[in-house]
């Protein structure tokens, strides 16, 4: 979980955050998006904005109307940070089959109320479905559930309250907000599982990610802008 920043791939790149806040990376065949909150990645039928929509408006100011957005991966509605989209047919399968096996390397910002330990660890507890409870997941037995593990490093505390930086292994439904729930340390703002009130929403952040680019192969590395809704300041040394 070590630093990285916003990379280039050689394909008509233009790495960078645009007027709005919305778009980190962009080429020929890839753009990195930053979601805001209360913002679905896809349609649910009910005609609410999407960030889908976002990023074709984006294109079609660019004169790319023809071009049709496809998120490779998905954040829950409250969760903030980095969605990649293919802009290309033919180099989708490139980035579907590292999604499928893990390898994009994807850092979350994450704030929790109370002091979290020092040091690096890794949560290794299998994740089911919650039967009671259709909206929720569930920290399970061993040999129950999938497989799940997530790292986790405290970056700051203050105010009673820790920055987290949370790394995913495997990636399963709410698998962070289960996680640190299942430690006794729900995310600020995650009423579903038990987090502490927060006017600013969930504070849980996809700030960073590792991507093989699929025309070049280079490795890019990916960042928003710091999420000051999370923490004001960013921390010396992250």
């Amino acid at each position: 979980m070590g630093g990285r920043r916003a990379g280039r791939s050689g394909v008509g790149a233009r790495g960078r955050s645009d007027a709005a806040g919305l778009v980190v990376f962009e080429d020929e065949v890839l753009l990195a998006a930053n979601k805001p909150a209360g913002m679905l990645v896809h349609g649910d039928g009910t005609g609410a904005p999407t960030l889908t929509d976002a990023v074709a408006a984006h294109l079609a100011s660019e004169g790319r109307g023809a071009v049709r957005p496809q998120a490779v991966q998905r954040l829950d509605v409250e969760t903030t940070g980095l969605v990649l989209f293919s802009l290309d047919r033919a180099t989708q399968p490139a980035l579907d089959a590292q999604v499928a096996g893990h390898g994009m390397e994807k850092a979350y910002l994450a704030v929790v109320r109370g002091s979290f330990p020092s040091g690096e660890r890794t949560i290794d507890v299998p994740i089911g479905r919650d039967r009671h409870d259709a909206r929720r997941m569930r920290a399970c037995r061993p040999g129950q559930g999938k497989p799940a593990q997530t790292r986790v490093r405290c970056l700051a505390r203050e105010g009673g309250r820790s920055l987290l930086l949370v790394g995913l292994i495997t990636g399963r439904r709410h698998q962070i907000r289960v996680h640190l729930a299942s430690l006794g340390f729900p995310i600020v703002g995650d009423a579903l599982y038990g987090g502490a009130r927060s006017t600013a929403g969930l504070l849980l952040h996809a700030w960073r990610e590792g991507v093989d680019h699929p025309v070049t192969g280079a490795r890019l590395a990916l960042e928003t802008p710091w999420p000051q809704r999370l923490w004001p300041a960013r921390p010396l040394g992250v």
